[in-house]
């Protein structure tokens, strides 16, 4: 029998109640050489059996001697010795779950290896080794939470499931054994094709055990679980009501002296609490409440379940209390979860779940009556979260984050604490995580809005530069993520033998898990996974050099000051309690502008501008476009220009924005007044964008040397597969051959049936500069398949990050919607212009909504002329300024207003807009 955590279900904005279930392993022991040579008159099977029936310690503990003596009579080359090595294993391993000494557990799982080496394929006995020691990782893992103990354990649960074709007697218990491990890692990560894989092994091997068999219980039992599971993940209501009547028959046959059916009973409980918590039916939480009564009499003082048990009937009784309101209810709800925490060791991966359900049962009497001692026990409770000492998980980052909502909407001194945990967890959750787009929904739901209430609660607080910090390490997470697979590591190659070998490591690993993004499998999911494991291992190891301790830690804001040193950045922040803006300066701390907004209004006027670009070409826009460009100037932009005005931030200065939530998705840089002898940004300021501070500060340290070549690749798709033709494009590429050919080292054009997708992706990896001109394809749906139009498909997203970049300097993407991402998550800026960035391009120019094909060929010539400097080379970092320059000349053309404002530049360079009235509606967008 072995415990089991199930996810909590979420009420209102808080985490809710972890409610735990049982399932059972099988353990096929290996005791087939039980007499063991000894000199004692006992055998070692014969004190452990009166161990069994009388429990004194000190059988146990001289039949683990004597195993001990019996494998010294055993050296290496004995025919019995595997058989000695795994029974010394496993009453070391029953010595462990009596005592709880780490010590035994780890000796015994060495044990267990050490056995399995002695019994190769093709041994009678290796499908058993196999499954104990699956079955003792396991066990560890629930000690301490290390996924590799429990990825471990389940590959050794396929192998052994495959030693056991269909007819073989422990079919059954390989079936249900893997099943189980694939439950505890879903319920860690999350990922529902464990759950599901789960549920399909125990339903065979429920086949396998028909009426009467003695196993048909645990079957029945499993399976309800893992339905239960699926319920509280999807939401099927039939799979919580089919878990309910698997339960049903499970307790019918575990009569009152049956082991467990202390078990059974609570898992009959949980399922009705579940169905309640959907149906409202009363009667449904009153029997839960008795079943886990009867569950908690069969779990007297010392029985290794009653930490559960009494979790468990306290959630019942919380529950009831919420109905009914009887507080006699609740504050035995609140004494139940405190016997509870005392029997939860620290270390105990479920130890954060028990501090939850204590603190929310306390915050329930608090908000009852008020008192300031159960507030503050609630929050002292849930600082604990903050020395965690095994790997977090997604229940810790859910409590965590609970916390941080509780603490701040109560202004409760521990709630910058509170979202300064939250954010390190949700660091170490996405470190888990393995670089694939399958895995983004799991990173948006953990994000959400945290880092925005984060930066907010520092502001509050009057702690800017944690502001600062807080919002980076919660921005961009995915990408950012991605980016740790390519750091530079020149200092680490450079500091002895042990940092060249860390640095070839981690070069193969971080090359080997980029190669393997976008792989869906199960076989290469589990591939994944442990090349994941070894990547965050080496990263171990390295920060344990002298010097090298905070590598690929969130960066400190001493580090992301640097960004400022070519102008300020500012960061404007949207949050369901306040709008902030902060001006980050090099030489200064930052400095906080109040934003007169909510976050609501910012929401809507984000609408409200997302449905009118859908508009542009297609009707007279321009006045709407005005109005909600004015909303943006005097409500957001004004008070900040003010503010940069004080700082001695000049006229014509670069400046670049860092916008989070809905802000994300506005035109900042074209916001203004529009009247007479009133002066719009544009006209003050030179604008760019970047996602995070800390990819301005890496662009700028990746400067080139003047001797370097410049390859240069011109890519344009005119007549795309199934595409509207782009009839400018091949004019546009011929202005840009003229004016660049003569100049760059080697220059490359392709173009309509050579502008293929595989040519076009050879081309961008041989290549470090990049004009780009066809159809951009956004899909707000499923953003990594966001793409550029070729010849013979789509240029998706996934493909350019795999993409073999050599020290890519600058990209223009004449393409539609090129910086337009999902709605949904503004904050992690999944689209094609960030897609570029984050593969090292320093200086990218995109466009937030459609182009037109005429407007495209007309800004491309009086850009480049202004991109190359006084030497006659590119120059990435002039990007900003020549743009502007190229823009400035269209001044007084028939150019529709919003086509003046369609482009914007990311990372280390500038966009601009001008004034004119609209005409020509007509014209062919990319």
């Amino acid at each position: 029998m072995s415990l089991r955590g199930l996810w909590g279900v979420f009420r209102g904005a808080t985490c809710g109640p972890l409610v735990y279930k049982y399932c059972s392993f099988s353990s096929p022991r290996d005791l087939s050489q039980h007499h063991q040579p000894s000199a004692s008159s006992w055998d070692p099977v014969s004190l452990q059996d009166r161990f069994l029936q009388h429990g004194i310690m000190s059988d146990h503990d001289e039949s683990v001697e004597l195993h001990r003596d019996a494998l010294l009579l055993r050296p290496p080359g004995h025919p019995s010795r595997s058989s000695s090595l795994n029974n010394l294993a496993l009453y070391l391993r029953d010595k462990f779950l009596q005592r709880g000494i780490m010590s035994d557990l780890d000796e015994s799982v060495e044990l267990y290896w050490d056995a399995l080496l002695l019994r190769p394929p093709g041994h009678p006995s290796r499908s058993s080794s196999l499954n104990n020691l699956a079955l003792y990782l396991r066990d560890r893992f629930l000690q301490r939470g290390i996924m590799s103990d429990l990825n471990d354990s389940i590959e050794l649960h396929r192998d052994a499931l495959f030693l056991c074709p269909s007819g073989h007697p422990d079919q059954s218990v390989s079936l249900n054994n893997l099943a189980l491990s694939l439950q505890d890692r879903f319920l860690q990560r999350g990922i529902m094709s464990d759950l599901d894989e789960a549920i399909k092994l125990h339903r065979d091997a429920l086949l396998l055990r028909p009426p009467g068999h003695s196993d048909r219980s645990s079957s029945l039992n499993n399976l309800a679980a893992s339905l239960g599971d699926r319920f509280l993940q999807c939401g099927i209501m039939s799979d919580l009501n089919d878990s309910i009547e698997l339960h049903r028959d499970a307790l019918l046959l575990r009569p009152p002296s049956h082991s467990d059916r202390s078990m059974s009973l609570n898992n009959l409980a949980a399922s009705l609490q579940d169905r309640f918590q959907q149906r409202g039916i009363m009667s449904d939480l009153n029997d839960s409440i008795e079943l886990h009564r009867d569950a908690l009499f069969l779990c007297p003082s010392g029985h290794p379940d009653r930490s559960v048990s009494l979790n468990n009937l306290a959630l019942s009784l919380q529950d009831r209390f919420l109905q009914r309101g009887i507080m006699s209810d609740l504050d035995e709800a609140i004494k139940l979860h405190r016997d509870a925490l005392l029997l939860c060791p620290l270390g105990n991966p479920d130890q954060s779940s028990s501090l939850n359900d204590l603190a929310l049962s306390l915050r329930h009497r608090f908000h009852q009556r008020g008192k300031q001692s159960d507030l503050h026990e609630a929050c002292s409770l849930y600082s604990q979260l903050s020395h965690l000492s095994h790997a977090a998980s997604r229940t810790d980052l859910r409590v965590a984050k609970s916390w941080a909502a509780f603490a701040d909407t109560l202004n409760h001194a521990s709630a910058l604490l509170a979202y300064q945990t939250a954010l390190k967890l949700l660091d170490q959750q996405v470190a888990l995580l393995s670089p694939s787009f399958h895995r983004f929904d799991v990173i948006r739901e953990a994000v959400s809005s945290l880092a925005t209430d984060a930066f907010s609660c520092s502001v509050r607080h009057g702690a800017l530069t944690t502001a600062v910090e807080l919002v980076e390490q919660g921005h961009a997470v995915f990408w950012t993520q991605l980016a740790c697979f390519s750091t530079p590591l020149d200092e680490l190659s450079v500091s002895g033998d042990t940092g060249v070998a860390l640095a070839k490591e981690f070069r193969l690993l971080s090359f080997r898990l980029c190669n393997a993004f976008d792989q869906s499998t199960e076989d290469q999911s589990q591939q994944i996974r442990q090349l994941t494991i070894q990547w965050d291992d080496v990263v171990s190891r390295i920060r344990m050099l002298p010097n090298f301790s905070r590598f690929l830690l969130p960066p400190l804001f001493s580090d992301l000051q640097k960004a400022a040193e070519g102008g300020p950045v500012i960061v404007v922040n949207a949050s369901q309690y306040c709008c902030d803006a902060l001006i980050v300066l090099s030489d200064q701390d930052p400095v906080h502008i109040p934003i007169d907004i909510t976050q609501t209004e910012v929401s809507d006027l984000s609408s409200e501008f997302q449905s009118l670009t859908k508009e542009f070409g297609s009707f007279d826009t321009q006045l709407q476009l005005v109005s909600i460009l004015r909303k943006i100037w005097h409500k957001v932009v004004s008070p900040i220009v003010q503010a940069l005005r004080v700082s001695n931030v000049h006229p014509s200065s670069r400046i670049w924005w860092c916008p989070t939530a809905e802000f994300a998705l506005l035109p900042l840089h074209a916001a203004g007044a529009y009247e007479k002898k009133r002066d719009s940004l544009s006209h003050i300021y030179i604008s760019s964008y970047i996602p995070t501070l800390a990819t301005l500060v890496h662009a700028r340290q990746q400067v080139s040397p003047d001797a370097s070549p410049q390859h240069f690749v011109a890519i344009g798709q005119g007549n795309p597969d199934g595409g509207k033709p782009l009839e400018c494009v091949a004019p546009e590429l011929a202005v840009v051959s003229k004016r660049l050919a003569p100049v760059v080292s080697s220059f490359t054009r392709l173009e309509d049936s050579d502008a293929m997708v595989e040519g076009a992706f050879d081309a961008l990896n041989h290549n470090q500069w990049l004009h780009l001109a066809c159809h951009g394809m956004p899909n707000r749906q499923r953003p990594f398949e966001s793409s550029f139009a070729m010849h013979d498909g789509p240029l998706m997203i996934k493909d350019i990050i795999r993409s073999n970049w050599q020290a890519p300097q600058f990209a223009f993407l004449l393409a539609c919607h090129t910086t337009v991402g999902d709605e949904k998550s503004p904050n992690e800026s999944i689209h094609l212009a960030a897609a570029m960035q984050f593969s090292g391009f320093r200086s990218v120019i995109g466009s937030m909504w459609s182009v037109d094909d005429e407007v495209a060929q007309e800004v491309v010539s009086g850009f480049y002329d202004n991109l190359i400097d006084d030497s006659g080379r590119l120059d990435c970092t002039r990007a900003a300024m020549a743009l502007h320059k190229a823009l400035k000349k269209l001044q007084h053309s028939d150019i529709p207003f919003e086509q003046r404002i369609v482009f914007v530049h990311i990372a280390n360079s500038n966009k601009t807009l001008w004034k004119g009235k609209p005409v020509n509606l007509s014209r062919r967008k990319r």
